[in-house]
């Protein structure tokens, strides 16, 4: 982590040049976080400038911010990824490689992701854009980029889920978790939800899912399993929390088990006579690097997803209950995300003050 980025800044100026840096005693955290006035972006040839309406958090976010991601932005930096928005400026040279007119035109609504979420305007490129689908709102928009192909991917692509499959879908309440949910359902499968709390559950279970497990029980895994046909076990565990090794005691033969991530903190080591005895496929997923390596897989899962929520099988995750509105309310947002008092996506709105807008 560079020695300038204390405290953390929303909007990050350049430093003084007449002062040095100053250096880090620890850790930072959102409540160091400001809101700071800087020059609009000036977007390259190959980029769109955008007003956002909403900003979504992350769990990385708050990684970034104590610089203990693995992806550091050089400096100067603005903190935030996920947004979603309105076209203010469109490139001068398109960045797609099959035509030179930009797909979106001044005035379309767009989501998207890229380096400074957490602002009123933001540079992106092509790449980085989706359009709002139809009858979407910005809060429900901004919190779709990361978490829904990431689930889709993982399930579809990876996992194969198809009709009549048993899912077992760990931290179910969570962004990535209800997504899951959503996706599993629609194509057929059972979803076995588990949460920390009850509430949570009724959350799952409200996004489509069969079955509620309390993790905090530590009999989940007979229970999970007592609710599948003749206690033979799920067929997919889709485990953004790092619960793989406990999760074998309630797949089934020729199970498959999905790697997201490791939300618990520590990376697992897995008996692996276990996966022998039962057949099963680990699974891992990497969703950021699909860009580079396999691009045209990325298409077809955004197709696939526009395709769901077009037919109504897949809504917005937005958490609403409690409203965050404004830069100055991120904060707050991400401590709440941190705090795992939230479910969905934690969505900031932010008020428009061009043209007389507002969200």
């Amino acid at each position: 982590m560079s020695t300038y980025l204390i405290p953390p800044f929303i909007h990050l100026p350049p430093p003084p040049i007449d002062k040095p840096p100053l250096t880090p005693t620890s850790p930072q955290g959102p409540d160091d976080l400001t809101v700071t006035s800087i020059p609009d972006p000036t977007p390259s040839p190959d980029e769109y400038l955008i007003a956002i309406h909403a900003t979504a958090t992350n769990f990385f976010d708050l990684l970034q911010i104590r610089g203990k991601y693995q992806h550091q932005p050089p400096l100067p930096w603005t903190a935030g990824s996920e947004f979603s928005g309105v076209v203010l400026r469109t490139p001068s040279s398109s960045s797609s490689s099959t035509s030179s007119t930009p797909k979106f035109s001044i005035g379309d609504r767009v989501f998207g992701a890229t380096q400074g979420g957490y602002a009123t305007l933001i540079a992106a490129r092509e790449s980085h854009l989706r359009p709002v689908p139809a009858g979407w709102s910005f809060f429900d928009a901004a919190g779709l980029f990361v978490t829904a192909p990431t689930s889709y991917a993982a399930l579809v692509t990876r996992a194969r889920v198809h009709k009549g499959d048993y899912v077992l879908v760990h931290a179910a309440a969570g962004g990535v978790g209800l997504a899951a949910v959503q996706v599993a359902r629609a194509f057929g499968a059972t979803v076995i939800a588990t949460a920390g709390s009850a509430h949570k559950l009724a959350v799952a279970r409200a996004f489509g899912a069969d079955h509620g497990v309390d993790y905090r029980d530590a009999a989940w895994p007979e229970l999970v399993k007592a609710l599948t046909p003749q206690g033979r076990g799920v067929d997919i565990v889709f485990d953004p929390v790092g619960l793989i090794a406990p999760s074998m005691k309630c797949i089934a033969w020729n199970g498959r088990l999905l790697v997201i991530g490791f939300a618990a903190g520590e990376i697992e080591r897995v008996a692996m006579n276990r996966v022998l005895l039962k057949n099963i496929s680990i699974v891992g997923l990497h969703w950021g690097v699909y860009a580079s390596v396999e691009p045209e897989t990325v298409e077809e899962v955004w197709k696939g997803l526009f395709e769901l929520m077009r037919d109504g099988k897949f809504r917005g995750t937005g958490f609403t209950d409690r409203e965050f509105v404004g830069l100055e309310s991120v904060p707050g947002a991400l401590r709440a995300l941190g705090e795992r008092g939230t479910w969905g996506k934690v969505v900031v709105r932010l008020p428009q003050e061009r043209e007389g807008s507002k969200i």
